[in-house]
């Protein structure tokens, strides 16, 4: 793959704070949703930095519920960033609690598998920890996962 350049809008400085990832299997339960529903909460105004793809279904619910708080939230795209900033993203982004990145070349307009993977690469190596809202595994993120034996994760609920 070519490197790319990061293209980014919002808070910078957020790339330097302890990083807790939060990904999640498409395939899931409803067991799943109501523990990353309770974790969301938990952490939604906590000083703890997230940072996630809000791709899946489960990680899209996750996503809104911390937006809704006060924490540090960092949101990594499998496409180019937007021309315009989402209307539900500004207050965030203008209050200096969000990051929005895309490790994707500026020309990348819809989501692929290829993305998808170097997305959720992206934010693993960014990760000082992971939590997984519900993993498959037999599914990319697992595979994913074991490129990175070291790094500390837990599972919320498996599938």
């Amino acid at each position: 793959m070519i490197p790319v350049t990061l293209q980014m809008v919002g808070n910078a400085t957020l790339l330097d704070l302890r990083k807790t990832a939060f990904l999640s299997s498409r395939r899931t339960s409803s067991a799943a949703a109501l523990k990353c529903h309770e974790w969301a909460l938990d952490v939604r105004n906590s000083a703890q930095c997230v940072i996630t793809g809000a791709q899946s279904a489960l990680e899209k619910h996750v996503f809104t519920l911390l937006l809704a708080g006060s924490q540090p939230l960092i949101l990594v795209l499998a496409r180019a960033l937007w021309q315009e900033i989402p209307a539900y993203l500004r207050p965030a982004i203008g209050s200096g609690r969000l990051l929005a990145i895309s490790p994707i070349a500026s020309t990348a307009t819809r989501v692929t598998q290829e993305s998808a993977l170097a997305r959720n690469r992206y934010i693993i190596r960014e990760a000082n920890e992971i939590v997984f809202g519900s993993l498959d595994e037999s599914g990319s993120l697992a595979s994913l996962l074991r490129e990175f034996p070291a790094l500390p994760y837990r599972i919320l609920s498996p599938v």
